[in-house]
């Protein structure tokens, strides 16, 4: 199991305080503010482990980003048990810090039924075994790219990304936003399939803002936009190994008013759809001298 992959099980291993009360650390990598896939996936935890007799499986979550997240103190993740049924669940969480809440998200949990069954298409796009590999990306790909995106893809991560479009890194736009990435742990994860949800939920707010710039030729990596994930809701529809390659098919279809609009589905390599994202978020344009302020 690779460090990275080590520091992201620890880091969504909260510790309990009490009954429905938890709390996470973030890494001390030296960013000025914590990543929201990493609270998004610690709160799914915090849900999580409030079922201790009758396991169940998160199917949706509802969550909104409302303070940006300071590194270098704990979060504390308050879960109120809003409903125990015979089939469905429903928690509430906050993630606080400093005595305001930062974060707040909504799960519901779903015994396994049988029902009706049908999906969306997989894009039809190369496989990540026949794209370039980290060795040949480093070579021919990486010299092409902005700085900024050469050092978010050469540092080590937790997530393997393998972009299918490389070069909307370099400015080429797509008038959808479309955007695909294989994504997977760069490491085994356990077999509890709570944690790839976990794991999942984490990794799905990694690029799915970036989207929203495509049509328009920019990227979050850039000095003129100011971005920050604003809501963000996920659904699990079948199952799925985060460990295993997973297509994330991504498409932009707004954006107005300083916020946009970015939709993801997840598919495993055969085909299946495994999960829905969908995502508003701040990308503001900042002129010269603009003064960076709260959201």
């Amino acid at each position: 199991m690779s460090s990275a992959v080590e520091q992201l099980l620890t880091i969504l291993d909260l510790e309990r305080l009490e009954r429905n009360l938890f709390r996470g650390l973030s890494p001390q990598v030296g960013w000025q503010r914590v990543f929201g896939g990493q609270v998004i996936g610690q709160a799914l935890v915090a849900c999580c482990r409030t079922f201790d007799e009758t396991p169940r499986q998160p199917h949706s979550m509802h969550a909104y980003f409302m303070l940006p997240g300071d590194p270098s103190a704990p979060i504390i993740y308050e879960v109120d048990r809003l409903r125990d049924g015979k089939s469905f669940s429903t928690r509430r969480v906050l993630a606080i810090q400093h005595g305001q809440a930062i974060f707040a998200m909504t799960t519901s949990f779903h015994i396994e039924e049988e029902g009706f069954d049908h999906q969306a298409v997989m894009p039809n796009v190369p496989h990540p075994e026949d794209l370039p590999n980290e060795s040949e990306i480093r070579a021919t790909v990486m010299p092409l790219m902005p700085d900024p995106v050469r050092t978010y893809f050469e540092r080590e991560r937790p997530i393997e990304l393998k972009p299918v479009e490389f070069n909307r890194y370099a400015g080429v736009k797509n008038p959808e936003g479309r955007f695909n990435v294989w994504i997977r742990t760069t490491g085994r994860l356990p077999d509890d399939p709570h944690i790839h949800q976990c794991v999942l939920a984490y990794a799905s707010d990694m690029t799915l803002l970036d989207a929203a710039l495509i049509p328009h030729g920019k990227t979050v990596f850039q000095k003129d936009i100011q971005p920050a994930s604003l809501d963000h809701a996920l659904w699990f529809h079948r199952p799925f190994r985060a460990d295993d390659w997973l297509l994330y098919a991504q498409d932009s279809p707004s954006a107005h008013g300083a916020r946009g609009f970015s939709r993801g589905l997840i598919f495993r390599k055969d085909g299946t759809l495994v999960a829905s994202v969908a995502q508003e978020g701040l990308i503001r344009r900042r002129d010269n001298g603009f003064q960076m302020r709260n959201a």
